[in-house]
């Protein structure tokens, strides 16, 4: 007996430093962690207020496998609310997490051997998944050229057709945004070339302009071109701070929603009850003026961070037009970004992500800061990098 070759998808590099920093946090030492892309705010009040409700008023069954239908006419009356476009509730699948929405997007799209391509760098897990489920990956090298996103030239330039593209907007690592021209760009090329489009919209909401925090979407989707094949992956994490209530969804052209509501109910039954019920809330005004308070906080920190760069010597950064991450090249330093990483933690007490989780090419000399935390602790790790790196 042996373990199968498709589990063999590397670990992630942040979760190895999630563990050094704890246990450095457990030996009394004060870690700052700015690693993790997670908010540290709740959900949203109304949110929590529901899921306690519901935890007292008795058994809490299985649902629907694509998700209760209050829940998928809510979502459905978002796309409205933000973008203007109309989403038949019906192609709507809730699911356990953005992780398990990129799983059943994937296997209900993609077939073992297909060739897909995805942004370098960009979410490893985009590779991973695929690489799992046999599917070929095909990375896009993006950095200053292409805006850090990829592009029609890059697709026509393939020695061989792929099958699909991963296109993400706010994207991991550098938060750079794909704007509407662009996407409209490769849903049209991807449409006239039978190519899946899997849009990654999940840090949707969080976004920036020149006066800071922008209201509402900030960004463009491509749930209106399901008709086109495309189909979107989304989530409750990022926006309303709902991490761990495991809560995400898809947008679904037709010839993918049998597919997924059976692969649904085989592989999961039904995304968590709780979360789901208590997740109707988040679409009140009143949730939606929480998330965005928790926005104009990572404009504040985003701020910080872009202030502090010259200073830092991190003088190569990708757009930072959303999410709340900055990607920063800091090889000026002499040392590569794992080690640049590890003495970071082991010598000043921050912890921050290597490159090379992103892109196992050219990330060694890059590093990814999360500005989520509270604003005073993003203050404090800065205040921390900037006297180590004088003394390196």
């Amino acid at each position: 007996m042996q373990a199968s070759r498709r589990s063999a998808v590397p670990p992630f590099t942040v979760m190895e430093i999630i563990a050094a920093a704890n246990a450095r946090r457990a030996a009394g030492q004060k870690v700052l962690n700015l690693c993790v892309g997670e908010p540290s705010s709740a959900a949203p009040t109304a949110v929590r207020r529901r899921a306690a409700e519901l935890l007292g008023a008795g058994p809490l069954g299985y649902t629907e496998a694509l998700g209760v239908p209050a829940l998928r006419e809510r979502l459905a009356g978002h796309y409205r609310r933000w973008y203007g476009v109309d989403v038949d509730p019906r192609r709507i699948a809730v699911t356990t997490g953005s992780s398990g929405g990129f799983l059943l997007a994937f296997l209900a799209a993609f077939d073992a051997g297909d060739r897909v391509a995805i942004a370098r760098p960009g979410y490893p897990a985009y590779r991973n998944i695929l690489a799992s489920l046999g599917c070929e990956v095909v990375e896009l090298p993006c950095g200053p050229d292409t805006r850090w996103r990829p592009t029609v030239e890059q697709l026509e330039a393939l020695d061989r057709p792929v099958q699909g593209l991963v296109v993400a907007g706010p994207a991991n690592p550098t938060g750079t945004l794909v704007d509407a021209r662009a996407l409209e760009d490769l849903v049209g090329w991807c449409a006239a070339h039978d190519v899946r489009l899997v849009s990654d919209e999940i840090y949707h909401g969080i976004t920036y302009g020149p006066g800071g925090a922008v209201p509402g979407a900030g960004a463009p989707t491509a749930a209106g071109a399901t008709d086109r094949g495309a189909l979107v992956v989304s989530s409750f994490s990022k926006y309303w701070a709902m991490t761990g209530w495991r809560l995400g969804w898809l947008v679904l052209p037709d010839d993918l929603v049998p597919g997924v509501d059976a692969l649904a109910g085989n592989l999961a039954l039904c995304p968590p009850t709780l979360a789901q019920h208590a997740a109707v809330e988040a679409f009140t005004d009143a949730s939606y003026a929480e998330a965005e308070a928790n926005v104009r906080g990572y404009a504040g920190s985003r701020q910080l961070v872009l202030d502090r760069l010259p200073g830092l010597g991190w003088h190569r950064a990708a757009p930072a037009d959303g999410a709340f991450y900055v990607y920063a090249d800091v090889s000026a330093s002499g040392l590569d970004s794992v080690t640049w990483c590890a003495r970071l933690l082991d010598e000043a007490g921050v912890a921050l992500t290597p490159g090379t989780d992103f892109d196992g090419t050219d990330g060694r000399d890059w590093v990814r800061l999360s500005f989520a935390p509270a604003p005073d602790v993003v203050a404090e790790a800065l205040e921390r990098i900037a006297a180590w790196q004088q003394g390196l």
